[in-house]
């Protein structure tokens, strides 16, 4: 049996910077995720992908976000259940929960903190007749090595941030490269369409819209897609075709717990602590909804935060918590070590 304060569920970004806001606390946490390896969708799924809105950092990849993210949680000494997938929660008692995994790992905890994402998922595949047959041979849902592309031919279909995101971050890649999507207008951030309407303006990336990939072809590896704009049919040849139409989530086994659940999210009190209907048991990241609900990192990373302030009350409930500042104290005075004090550098103003 596995002890600790707050088992995180999801050992994505939000699951990660859990672990130090917990941490500022004295507050011990426990991971468990599917993956074999923390950092959620950003690991396993695109850890090439450039994040443009992560405060300080004009762009970083999603892997080196994980890497930082790993750094700064090292002096609280996480504890880890990888490649497990959590099947049930028991509430035995009021301020405890006994979870087990699919591999019968046990964790007893005082809180429980739902990370999970988009909890499990899988991609959204246009419907192309026999596209399977190509999967791996040219179709790919997910991109995670972009070196693959240099020098290729690649499509790109989707209207999203994702796509607007890799179509951006290809352009100087690929030999040629082709964004489709079905409407005029595009789902993803303003600024990045702006980005691909200047490299189609300069002839960098071509744009077609409003279009669909009607059929594809190719012997034992894909050669050529067939792109239908407005009754008009193109054929265009290409190395890879990447249609990046989202993930469809599921929740799994969480939607057996007892949760209240709204469009396949948990829901939560966003007016205090992200609380679920099951006290003790907190939702926070993009599994999570609420009015106004943005699927943001950084919203994670806020949520994370008052979450654990909920949590140290709980486990404390005759503890006061004064709120210390890190840009004084370091962390060396939450994680236990008994380093000095950096001395403070402020200086009145004369």
């Amino acid at each position: 049996m596995i002890k600790t304060d707050i088992l995180i569920i999801g050992a994505g970004p939000t699951g990660l910077f859990t672990v130090f806001e917990a941490g500022l606390l004295k507050l011990k946490c426990h991971l468990i995720d599917s993956l074999p390896v923390p950092g959620g969708q950003c690991s396993e799924i695109y850890p090439k992908k450039p994040i443009y809105d992560i405060p300080s950092q004009p762009e970083i990849l999603a892997g080196d976000l994980v890497d930082k993210l790993l750094e700064q949680i090292r002096p609280f000494n996480p504890t880890y259940t990888l490649g497990e997938k959590v099947l049930k929660m028991d509430k035995i008692s009021e301020n405890q929960f006994i979870t087990t995994t699919n591999k019968g790992t046990k964790v007893k905890s005082s809180i429980i903190a739902i990370a999970g994402g988009l909890g499990c998922f899988e991609p959204r595949k246009p419907l192309i007749d026999n596209i399977e047959n190509y999967e791996g041979k040219g179709i790919d849902y997910i991109i995670k090595d972009p070196e693959k592309y240099n020098d290729k031919k690649v499509v790109i279909a989707g209207g999203g941030d994702s796509a607007l995101d890799w179509t951006i971050f290809l352009s100087d890649k690929a030999r040629s490269l082709t964004l489709v999507h079905r409407r005029n207008e595009f789902r993803g951030a303003f600024d990045s369409v702006e980005k691909v309407q200047t490299l189609k303006n300069k002839g960098v990336i071509d744009v077609i819209t409003p279009a669909e990939i009607n059929s594809i072809k190719g012997d034992n590896k894909l050669k050529e897609v067939l792109i239908q704009k407005e009754g008009v049919f193109k054929n265009v040849e290409t190395d890879y075709f990447i249609p990046l139409f989202g993930l469809t989530p599921k929740l799994g086994p969480l939607s057996d717990w007892g949760l209240e659940i709204e469009n396949n999210s948990i829901k939560v009190n966003n007016s205090l602590d992200y609380q679920t209907n099951i006290p003790g048991v907190y939702a926070i990241g993009d599994i999570n909804t609420y009015p106004g609900k943005l699927k943001l990192i950084l919203c994670g990373f806020h949520e994370a935060t008052l979450m654990c302030q909920s949590a140290f009350k709980r486990i404390h409930p005759n503890k006061k918590n004064v709120l210390k500042y890190t840009t004084v104290t370091g962390i060396h005075g939450f994680d236990g070590s008994k380093k000095e004090s950096p001395k403070s550098t402020i200086k009145a103003i004369k």
